[in-house]
């Protein structure tokens, strides 16, 4: 029997992934594109659709003929994505009408400020789970509606599509057929109810968003459409799709009420499995659909750092302390401590439990025996502060003492950030075999819709665990540098 495998297509914020996963969960091929990032003005932040899909596809027929496999020895395809960036685009001609707007993007700020002023946001809370913030896609749509010529009309007249990225690719995986999306991507729009699991009359009217624009909803793991000829020569089901810091949660087999994870990706992403049914957050975390299984729907609480691994990058290439992202560690290393220099990276405001837009960066206790080194340690050290905050938000919405946190993630890999992130937490870190859990995770949901993996118990065991990290740190000492990073946040509003 020809072995069969999973194709996971990873699209993120910076870069489109492709990863083969056999039945043992193993990585048998990968492949990463970078494409480009498009700043228009000033807290602008776009993609150009085009390289979306563009990239994505080559890695996908990259990991393909690394392996040396004929298309019909995938199974299935599980596709995970950045949430909340918006597109639109034209349903005749599948051109998009606008650059992707990218969730990072803070254009409609104003717009978001006058909503709270106007008293929408404990009704949005209830209904979505979501703060009113610039980072969702609701905004995003009605900005594009009223600043692309004609766009409302044709939206109006049922010409248009819009989707988040997991639409964008089905989109053009099916060459034009199916327009759809699953449930936690719809949950990250603000305009999706999560009690009802329906798109919102309500919201749509509030954002003047109509309805004819709008992708079918379905849930994590089932048969969403079948490939065309054109894509790798071959008809492939997509049985797949999460947003990917809900397939993270499932990669990290979170399956657990209480059990959480975090990503270190461009931003960082904190996730608590909290069972199925939603908790309101009193710390102002999210709320969120984790996944629709078998019937049953699955909800996260969620803390959003927007600025995670995008300081190092911007160490690299703003400042040029280093040549490549892996010399952060490095250079950190050289110094013993951060010698009281706090670094607040708010280069796109503060996301939980602040949710402040308008917040901007900040480097504060700069004295004349600062180094380069200082401010590297600095900046990974901030990583772990904004992670720490909403790891306490988490325990106080719940009632939850957390014992272990799950992590993956580019920056995972650094182990000064890690040893520092269990020092403050004062937890267990734990760091699996395999850093690519968006990858594994949607792989795992498009296998069991099709039987490649019977259920979650077939799956369940094959998490193994990489290194851990135990607390080094003195508790006071902990305690107060915390305490000083959190008193300094405050400057940065």
């Amino acid at each position: 029997m020809t072995e069969k495998y999973i194709l996971s297509l990873d699209q993120g914020t910076t870069s489109s992934k492709a990863f083969l996963f056999d039945r043992k969960g193993n990585i048998c091929a990968k492949a990463l594109k970078e494409y480009k990032q498009i700043y228009p003005k000033p807290g602008w932040v776009e993609h150009n659709p085009l390289d979306i899909w563009s990239s994505q596809i080559a890695v996908a027929s990259e990991v393909v003929a690394k392996l040396g496999i004929q298309p019909a020895s995938i199974a299935g395809i599980g596709i995970c994505n950045q949430r909340e960036t918006t597109i639109i685009w034209n349903r005749k001609t599948g051109k998009p009408i606008y650059n992707a707007i990218v969730w990072q993007d803070h254009r409609t700020a104003d717009f978001c400020d006058q909503l709270i002023k106007d008293g929408h946001a404990a009704n949005i809370k209830e209904k979505t789970g979501l703060e009113i913030d610039a980072y969702f896609s609701a905004t995003k749509i009605k900005w594009l509606l009223d600043n692309v010529p004609g766009a409302r009309k044709k939206a109006e007249a049922g010409e248009l599509a819009f989707g988040t990225v997991d639409s964008w690719l089905i989109w053009n995986l099916t060459h034009g057929k199916s327009h759809l999306t699953d449930i936690s991507n719809a949950s990250r729009t603000l305009l999706f109810n999560i009690n009802t699991l329906k798109w919102d009359s309500e919201l749509l009217r509030l954002f003047n968003i109509p309805r004819k624009l709008l992708p079918k909803v379905k849930s994590n793991s089932t048969v969403f459409a079948k490939t065309s000829g054109n894509i790798l020569h071959s008809k492939i089901p997509i049985c797949g799709v999460a947003g990917d810091q809900q397939a993270s949660l499932f990669g990290q087999m979170c399956f657990e009420k209480g059990m959480v994870k975090n990503t270190y990706g461009t931003g960082c992403f904190l996730m608590m499995n909290i069972g199925q049914k939603p908790i309101l957050s009193k710390h102002k975390l999210l709320t969120t659909i984790a996944w629709q299984l078998d019937g049953k729907t699955e909800y996260a609480l969620e803390g959003s750092v927007f600025v995670g691994g995008a300081v190092v990058q911007w160490l690299r290439d703003g400042l040029e302390l280093f040549s490549s992202s892996k010399g952060v560690e490095q250079l950190a290393s050289t110094v013993k401590d951060n010698g009281g220099v706090y670094f607040i990276p708010a280069f796109t405001g503060l996301g939980a439990p602040w949710w402040q837009q308008h917040a901007k960066g900040l480097i504060y206790g700069l004295t004349r025996g600062t180094t380069k080194a200082h401010i590297a340690r600095a900046a990974l050290e901030s990583i772990a502060f904004q992670s720490y905050v909403v790891m306490d938000a988490m325990e106080k919405d719940t009632g939850l003492h957390i014992q272990n946190l799950r992590v993956d993630g580019g920056a995972a890999v650094n182990n000064l950030l890690m040893q520092f992130q269990s020092d403050i937490l004062r937890m267990k870190v734990e760091r699996p075999l395999v850093l690519d859990t968006t990858a594994l995770g949607v792989a795992y949901l498009a296998g069991l819709a099709i039987g490649f993996w019977k259920d979650v118990d077939d799956i369940i065991g094959q998490w193994s665990l990489e290194k851990e990290f135990f607390p080094e740190m003195p508790e006071n000492t902990a305690s107060k540098i915390t305490d000083e990073w959190q008193q300094i946040v405050n400057k940065a509003f």
